[in-house]
């Protein structure tokens, strides 16, 4: 081994979900919303002049902030864009997680937590579910560097109640505590209504679920200002320019949408629940999911066993091999057509 090579970072890699090279394969395995994006996305995007690509987009992302914040009701300087979800909250592990205590998460839950922790050497506890996969709140009253975890759950789309998810903010006073709402439009109360009352509390959504956008990368947080305050300064010290100019303006477009949200995201859920009726009818045992997926097993069929045989036949699902959820898949929610195919 070279000298060099002992500064190598050395981590576990985040694995994505497979993108398929076939384009009849229904692809129920990462999430993505199965409608286009609002019709006001692709008016933004024909009206959008190429020639100011050449131009460096808006560091302070005033417009798409400016959009988020009058949706929500809150301030400009309470919302933080990103590349996605997963680089706003990279960049809280960043920002607000530099204690020698661990911070804490569920053992099974969003995979990146434990890779960016790895990463930056921030030390963590991953505690575990209960044996119904529900996350254990007093877990999380003891001494710790910070607390994150999604509400819903993913993969196992368990939903946490706002009273509950206050219970475990008044006991981490002291800490940062950030909720990871991905799929919060599927189901659910936001902790959104709590960020004025607790100053130490940050939420997270994306446009890559509801908002059928997973192909701009664009996510957000919302806090007080002294904390997205925090957030910006390390932005500014890593990333500037984080979000191009068509990502902030399709994003802008999507949060005004409001109707078309509505519309498609409550398509998702009743087409959901009509899943679940009839998984359950073929003797799936599924947990109850307020995310736009559902985790399912079979007394019947292995968990790999079935994944296979799904993807064999062109339907192409999420297998994970953790021994504790390997006999589940998680499925995502596509069209009613798309869903009809896969029990059929």
């Amino acid at each position: 081994m070279k000298a060099w090579e002992n500064n190598i970072r050395k981590v576990v890699p985040y694995v994505p979900g497979e993108q398929p090279k076939l384009d009849k394969m229904i692809k129920l395995n990462t999430n993505e919303n199965p409608y286009p994006p609002a019709p006001g996305v692709f008016d933004a995007l024909k009206g959008f002049d190429a020639d100011r690509l050449r131009l460096y987009p808006d560091p302070v992302v005033d417009k798409l902030n400016t959009a988020i914040a009058q949706y929500y009701g809150v301030g400009a300087d309470q919302v933080f864009s990103g590349v996605g979800s997963d680089d706003v909250i990279a960049m809280i592990f960043m920002t607000f997680f530099n204690s020698d205590k661990p911070i804490l998460f569920p053992d099974i839950t969003y995979s990146f937590y434990d890779v960016w922790a790895d990463m930056l050497k921030i030390p963590y506890e991953q505690n575990p579910l209960d044996d119904e996969f529900k996350l254990v709140k007093a877990d999380y009253y003891k001494a710790n560097g910070g607390v994150i975890f999604p509400n819903p759950n993913a993969p196992t789309g368990e939903l946490l109640e706002l009273s509950e998810i206050r219970d475990i903010i008044e006991h981490n006073q002291d800490v940062i505590v950030v909720i990871d709402e991905a799929y919060i439009d599927f189901g659910g109360v936001s902790a959104l209504s709590l960020i004025n009352e607790y100053d130490n509390l940050i939420v997270t959504q994306t446009f890559s679920k509801s908002r059928s956008l997973a192909g701009s990368r664009v996510g957000f947080a919302l806090g007080n200002r002294e904390l997205i305050a925090d957030l910006n300064r390390i932005k500014f010290s890593f990333n500037p320019y984080n979000l191009d100019r068509l990502a902030i303006r399709a994003a802008a477009a999507a949060m005004r949408d409001d109707a078309y949200f509505q519309k498609t995201r409550q398509q998702i859920i009743e087409t959901r629940e009509f899943a679940v009726a009839e998984m359950e009818k073929m003797g799936f045992e599924i947990l109850p999911s307020k995310a736009n997926f559902v985790f399912a097993r079979s007394e019947k069929i292995g968990g790999e066993e079935l994944y296979l045989e799904l993807k064999r036949r062109g339907i192409l699902v999420r297998h994970f091999s953790q021994k504790a959820i390997c006999e589940f898949n998680r499925i995502t929610i596509g069209t009613l057509s798309e869903m009809q195919t896969l029990i059929g």
